[in-house]
């Protein structure tokens, strides 16, 4: 085989080649040094040479092959999770956005810290949770009416909904709080009317600053608390 072959050949090829030829050379060597029993014995070394290390050689291109298959088992996994990266951060941005809790205005439900999973969704119960973009910021309140019903809340703070007293067993205190608005109050169409648990501090629809919430500012419905793990689970 010529040199300008042999320069194409790689190491574990190029073993393979030397472990073949090596095979066939042991064999012939079988015969020659039968011949050579007869020959001085100086003569004879001359002649046979010495042998290959085929086991030597054997282990090396094991050792080669073991190299070449982790590089390319580890090519393929780092493929595979920079895909997985990829797909996690769409669906945390596009379809479950994950948001931190800051302040009070939400408490016992859910307090500063928090870290939670929202769902884009286009319609939303009364109770649900939602989060919405106010003056550059996110802001999470509770759904309490829908356009067209009617929001009163007496003085002690008992909410009612087109003259229905709501139950708020998810309610830390019952407060009117920060309220400017003219009660009975009509939710204009396309809104939210939202209210934070803790009544007595939160800043919500009650009042003018911030109004009933718009649908194209909703972020998306509040479904899954995953820090701290100790309260790690769905939100009521």
């Amino acid at each position: 085989m010529s040199d300008k072959v042999l320069r194409k050949l790689n190491r574990a090829e190029l073993l393979e080649l030397l472990i073949e030829q090596g095979k066939e050379v042991d064999g012939l060597r079988g015969q020659v040094q039968k011949l050579a029993e007869k020959l001085p014995q100086e003569e004879a070394e001359e002649i046979t040479g010495k042998e290959y290390d085929i086991p030597a050689m054997e282990r090396e291109l094991k050792r080669i092959r073991y190299k070449k298959n982790y590089r390319r088992v580890l090519r393929s996994t780092i493929g595979s999770l920079i895909v997985v990266a990829a797909i996690a951060v769409l669906v945390a941005t596009l379809l479950l956005p994950v948001l931190q809790i800051y302040g009070t205005s939400m408490t016992p439900t859910l307090v500063d810290g928090d870290i939670v999973l929202s769902l884009k969704e286009s319609t939303f119960q009364r109770g649900d949770i939602v989060a919405f973009y106010y003056n550059n910021k996110i802001l999470v309140k509770r759904v309490i009416a829908h356009a067209g019903q009617w929001v009163n809340i007496d003085e002690n703070g008992v909410v009612t909904v087109d003259g229905v007293e709501l139950e708020e067993p998810y309610l830390m205190d019952q407060a009117l709080g920060e309220c400017d608005i003219l009660l009975p109050y009509q939710v204009p169409d396309g809104r939210l009317f939202v209210m934070g648990d803790h009544r007595s501090v939160s800043v919500d629809s009650r009042s003018t600053s911030v109004g009933c919430v718009a649908e194209e500012q909703i972020v998306g419905k509040l479904i899954y608390r995953i820090w701290p793990l100790t309260k790690i689970g769905s939100i009521e």
